[in-house]
C-alpha cells in the first residue's frame, strides 16, 4: 500500500469513527434541500381580499365569480367602504377591491396593505390578473417559460446546493486538518519523510469522496421529490459540482492554514462564508438588483457561478456550452486558492 493510498485509509477511519459527524453531514443537506423546497416558499396563498361594489353589473358580478374560484385567493365577501380601512388596519384582510360603473365602463381600484411587501405585490398581480380576465378588457397572454408552474424549488435548488458544499466542504476540511495541528500530528507529518501534497491529498480525498456522495443524494432529491426536470445535462451537472466540490475543499484546505484553532476554523467557516453566499451569491435576491459595488463584490462568492450555471443546467436544461463562463470562473478561483493553500502547508525546510 502506498503512502498516498495510507494516508486516505487513515482519514477515512478517523471521519467514520465520529458517527455524529457523519449523520450530521450527511442528514443537513437532505433537512435543508427539503425545508428550502417545500416550507419556504415565496408562493403566496390564501391572499385575504374584500371587495367593495357600487352597483353590480355583469362585468363586477363575473369578477366577484373569479374571486371566488381564484385557489390563491380567499374571497371574505363584500364589504362597506368605510370598513376597508379598518379591516386592513387590523390584519383581517390582506387586500381590498373597488368596482364601480364609469361611463358605462367597468372600473376598479386595488388597495393592499404593503406591511408585508411579498404579500402586497402578489396580492396585486393576482388581482390584476382577474380583472383583466374576460368580458372586462383584452386578455394578456402570458408564456412561463422553464417554470411555468412557479415552483419555488426550481429556484431554491441550486443555490442551496452551491451553499451547502462551500459549508460542508469547507467546515469538514478546515475543521479536521486544523485539530490535527492542534494535537501535533500534522507538524509530524509535515517533517517525516511524506511530502506535503500527498499528506494534503490524503486529507482532501476522502471529503471529496463524502461529498460525492451528498451531491448523488441530492440530486436523487431534487429530481424525484422535488421534481425538477431531468434532461440530458445531469452529466454536466455532475462535471460542474465535482469543480466546485474541489473549489469548496481548496477553500476549507486555504482556512485551516490561516486558522490557529478549530473554533476559529469553524467560526470563519461557518459565519464568514454563510452570509455572504446567503446574501450575494442570487440564491434569494437578484444580484442585478443589488448595489453595483455589492454586484462588484458578488464576483468573488463561488456560489453567485455555480448557482447560475445550475440555473442553466438544471432548469432551463441547456448544454455546458451555455455556462463556459462559469466554468472558467469556477476553474480559475480552484487553481488560485488551491494553489496559495499548498504553498502556505509547504513549510518543510
Amino acid at each position: 500500500m502506498s503512502i498516498l493510498q495510507s494516508l486516505v485509509k487513515k482519514e477515512m477511519l478517523h471521519i467514520f469513527r465520529d458517527r455524529r459527524t457523519v449523520t450530521i453531514t450527511l442528514v443537513m443537506p437532505l433537512v435543508l434541500l427539503l425545508l428550502f423546497g417545500f416550507a419556504i416558499s415565496t408562493e403566496v396563498n390564501d391572499v385575504r381580499v374584500v371587495a367593495v361594489v357600487e352597483r353590480h353589473t355583469d362585468g363586477s358580478r363575473a369578477i366577484i365569480e373569479r374571486l371566488r374560484a381564484n385557489p390563491y385567493i380567499t374571497f371574505q365577501g363584500l364589504t362597506a367602504p368605510g370598513d376597508v380601512d379598518y379591516l386592513l388596519r387590523s390584519g383581517q384582510t390582506d387586500a381590498a377591491l373597488f368596482l364601480r360603473e364609469e361611463g358605462g365602463r367597468q372600473s376598479a381600484q386595488i388597495m393592499v396593505d404593503a406591511a408585508n411587501t411579498t404579500v402586497a405585490q402578489a396580492s396585486t398581480a393576482y388581482l390584476r390578473s382577474i380583472i383583466a380576465g374576460p368580458g372586462t378588457v383584452s386578455p394578456v397572454l402570458t408564456n412561463t417559460l422553464y417554470n411555468p408552474q412557479l415552483n419555488s424549488a426550481y429556484n431554491f435548488v441550486p443555490g442551496i446546493m452551491g451553499m451547502i458544499f462551500i459549508l460542508i466542504c469547507a467546515i469538514m476540511t478546515s475543521v479536521s486538518i486544523v485539530s490535527e495541528k492542534e494535537t501535533g500530528t500534522m507538524d509530524l507529518l509535515l517533517v517525516s519523510p511524506v511530502r506535503p501534497r500527498a499528506v494534503i491529498l490524503g486529507k482532501l480525498i476522502p471529503y471529496f469522496l463524502l461529498s460525492c456522495v451528498i451531491l448523488a443524494v441530492m440530486l436523487t432529491i431534487a429530481y424525484t421529490v422535488l421534481g425538477l426536470p431531468v434532461s440530458s445535462s445531469i452529466a454536466d451537472v455532475i462535471l460542474l459540482s465535482l469543480v466546485y466540490i474541489v473549489l469548496s475543499l481548496s477553500v476549507g484546505l486555504l482556512v485551516s492554514a490561516i486558522a490557529s484553532t478549530r473554533l476559529t476554523a469553524l467560526i470563519v467557516s461557518a459565519v464568514v462564508f454563510m452570509l455572504p453566499v446567503i446574501m450575494l451569491s442570487g440564491m434569494i435576491f437578484p444580484i442585478d438588483n443589488m448595489p453595483e459595488v455589492l454586484q462588484w463584490l458578488s464576483c468573488v462568492i463561488p456560489a453567485r457561478w455555480y448557482t447560475a450555471a445550475m440555473r442553466k443546467l438544471m432548469i432551463q436544461e441547456l448544454g455546458l456550452e451555455y455556462v463556459v463562463e462559469e466554468l472558467v470562473i469556477l476553474l480559475s478561483m480552484t487553481g488560485v486558492i488551491l494553489l496559495v493553500a499548498l504553498k502556505k502547508f509547504n513549510t518543510r525546510k
